[in-house]
């Protein structure tokens, strides 16, 4: 009613002005509802609002659309100290993009009408006495990029369909208000790029284990005394169901006097004759079971915790990286080794083994784990594949040790913005753990290709070009950094991982020597870091050079860093075309298809990503990556540049 009265008296006004105030276009009549909406002005912020005037484009705050025609694009009014209610007239703002009423002191709902604002792309209402539920209507504004309405007085549920927004890219932050109940499951479905802030309100229950949440800090839920679960240090009813730590690899046969007790207590409830022979047999069966468990400690050891973290990884839950036996610091021929690289790295090996691990990957180079301890911030922890060598004897431990610990070194020393930094390892004769910083964000090839991490809204082209301009320049630096000659072995788009701000972070240096290092003696093996080849199975074949698969070339031959160039070719070429290495059309190699269509001078369209093809004003630079590429992957490797060159060639794109 007071939307409609406020219009009335605009349309008043307008009448007792005279002539020229009859031209004021209808976006003009809609701001007037808001200025007469407000009813304290303090700074004058709406004083060159003028009925007057043809239309509201030289008003303050006010910024409209190119080519004319006098329409609102943009109001921008933070900090004006205004007093009132946002008037339902702000929907006739058809060609509205921007709407920014931050740090007032406007109160009453927000109108159910916004919802036609079908081309905003941010809606800031941070900082106001704005009250009642967020209108269902919100969800709708398919443009909307950027939506911000903490520090308010909203109650209700949180809406599920604003999670469904196609364009949400930038901030959700529904901070600081009263909003109750739990977090809707499809929360989980906001990209992972999104800032996401719930802190400071009465939502309850249960923070949902499912898509992007799951990389979700602690900070993003603070404030809510009701919420529980993981990021969150407050255990659920039930805690030990939301959250289960799976027994360590042989705690079923730790405690005999345990079960035999577990086998003892019918007999006080039956007097069966059948009980005892039972009991006996269950007896029998757990010394039998200790011996031979302790005949295969290893073997069975690795292969018990292999499984349960592959029944984690499917179930989500969490385990522990602490082995069977007690852990201790040590020297000695077999003994073990907890090194922090870095000085900063503060966390004690006995913290770290028994935190809370969450399986996001497993490859060949074993297990990693998403650890999170009692403090600090979470860090990604890589188990290594034992080896089965046979040697029970111990011999050859302590050269395993020490060229372990030399290649540790050499990992940790890379210090880049750009590659993923190694905080500290662990060794010991069947365990060996190399800890790094946690990159929430997933890889490069989840982001292109889906995955747990990856975000429903594909990647645009400004973040797809920052993302391999990093990696460039971190793998640069790697081929670059010692006189050695460092090699990577293993590039792919599943090693490029994305911290919190979408930056690239190589990954997986050192790695292939690390695993190869495992089943051999130094003694027996000279090749320089890195240099181990990557294992050719699946679509890794894709990224290996031609003079490494090439026919009477060994499947693991040595890798060099125009190798490294190759793969990383490959790599481009995925992020401009959004295809898997394998999948160029006819049967050929990602590679060897867009080589092809170029010579057959096929349009830009038929290979680009079609999610990119909108991005009118990226195809120059969508054609020069295209050209990197195919210079990476020239099938003579003394035709392919060297990284920096790479490197420098992509930091001149735009």
């Amino acid at each position: 009613m007071a939307a409609v009265l406020a219009l009335a008296l605009a349309l008043a006004v307008l009448a007792a002005a005279p002539a020229p105030a009859a031209a004021l276009n209808t976006d003009g009549l809609a701001l007037l509802a808001l200025k007469f909406a407000v009813s304290d002005d303090p700074g004058a912020a709406l004083a060159t609002w003028r009925d007057a005037d043809a239309d509201p484009c030289g008003w303050a705050g006010v910024s409209c659309a190119d080519g004319g025609g006098g329409r609102v694009a943009g109001v921008e009014l933070a900090n004006a100290s205004l007093a009132g209610y946002l008037p339902s007239e702000l929907s006739l703002l058809s060609e509205l993009q921007e709407l920014s009423l931050p740090y007032n002191r406007l109160a009453g709902q927000i109108p159910v009408a916004v919802a036609a604002l079908q081309k905003l792309t941010t809606l800031d209402l941070a900082h106001n006495l704005l009250s009642g539920q967020v209108p269902a209507g919100i969800g709708r504004l398919v443009s909307l990029a950027r939506l911000d309405l903490s520090s308010n007085q909203l109650n209700g549920s949180l809406p599920p369909a604003i999670a469904g927004l196609p364009r949400l890219s930038g901030v959700l932050n529904l901070s600081y208000n009263h909003f109750t109940g739990g977090i809707p499951p499809e929360y989980g479905g906001i990209p992972v790029a999104v800032s996401l802030d719930l802190r400071g309100n009465d939502l309850a229950g249960e923070i949902p284990q499912v898509g992007s949440l799951v990389n979700q800090g602690p900070t993003a839920f603070d404030g809510n005394p009701r919420l529980c679960g993981f990021p969150l240090k407050v255990e659920c009813a039930g805690g030990v169901k939301d959250e289960p730590r799976i027994p360590e690899a042989n705690t079923g046969m730790s405690d005999p006097g345990a079960a035999a007790e577990v086998g003892r207590r019918p007999q006080k409830r039956r007097s069966s004759p059948a009980v005892p022979i039972l009991a006996a047999i269950v007896v029998v069966a757990i010394v039998a079971g200790v011996v031979l468990q302790w005949q295969c400690r290893r073997r069975c050891a690795a292969a018990a915790r292999d499984e349960d973290k592959e029944s984690a990884k499917e179930k989500g839950g969490a385990v522990t990286l602490a082995g069977s036996e007690d852990r201790r610091s040590g020297g000695g021929e077999e003994g073990e080794v907890f090194v922090a690289v870095d000085d900063g790295f503060g966390m004690e090996l006995e913290e770290l083994l028994r935190a809370s691990a969450y399986v996001v990957g497993k490859s060949r180079g074993g297990i990693v784990y998403r650890v999170v301890p009692g403090r600090g911030p979470a860090v990604a922890v890589r188990r290594l594949s034992e080896p089965d060598d046979g040697d029970s004897d111990g011999s050859g431990g302590w050269r395993r040790r020490r060229a372990f610990e030399a290649e540790a070194a050499a990992i940790g020393r890379a210090r880049h913005p750009n590659v993923a930094r190694l905080r500290a390892y662990y060794y010991a004769p069947d365990e060996k753990l190399l800890i790094y910083d946690y990159l929430p964000n997933g890889s490069l090839h989840s982001a292109l290709h889906g995955g747990p991490t990856a975000s429903p809204t594909p990647l645009p082209w400004s973040v797809r070009l920052s993302i391999v301009q990093g990696a460039a320049r971190g793998l640069a630096y790697l081929h670059e950094c010692s006189p050695r000659r460092y090699v990577h072995g293993c590039i792919k788009s599943s090693k490029i991982l994305l911290d919190d701000e979408l930056r690239a972070h190589v990954s997986g240096f050192g790695l292939t020597r690390l695993v190869a290092g495992a089943h051999k003696t130094a003694a027996g093996n000279s090749k320089k870091l890195g240099s181990a080849a990557c294992a050719l199975r699946g679509g890794a074949v894709s990224y290996v050079a031609p003079e490494l698969r090439a026919p009477g070339a060994a499947p693991s031959a040595a890798a060099t860093q125009k190798g490294d160039v190759f793969a990383f070719g490959v790599v481009l070429l995925e992020a401009v075309t959004g295809r898997e290495p394998t999948e160029g059309e006819g049967g050929m190699d990602l590679e060897a298809w867009v080589r092809r269509a170029f010579k057959e001078e096929r349009p830009l369209s038929e290979v680009v990503d079609p999610t990119l093809l909108g991005e009118v004003h990226a195809k120059k630079q969508v054609l020069a990556v295209f050209h990197v590429a195919l210079g990476c992957t020239e099938p003579d490797p003394e035709m392919r540049p060297r990284m920096r060159a790479v490197a420098e060639s992509l930091d001149r794109i735009g």
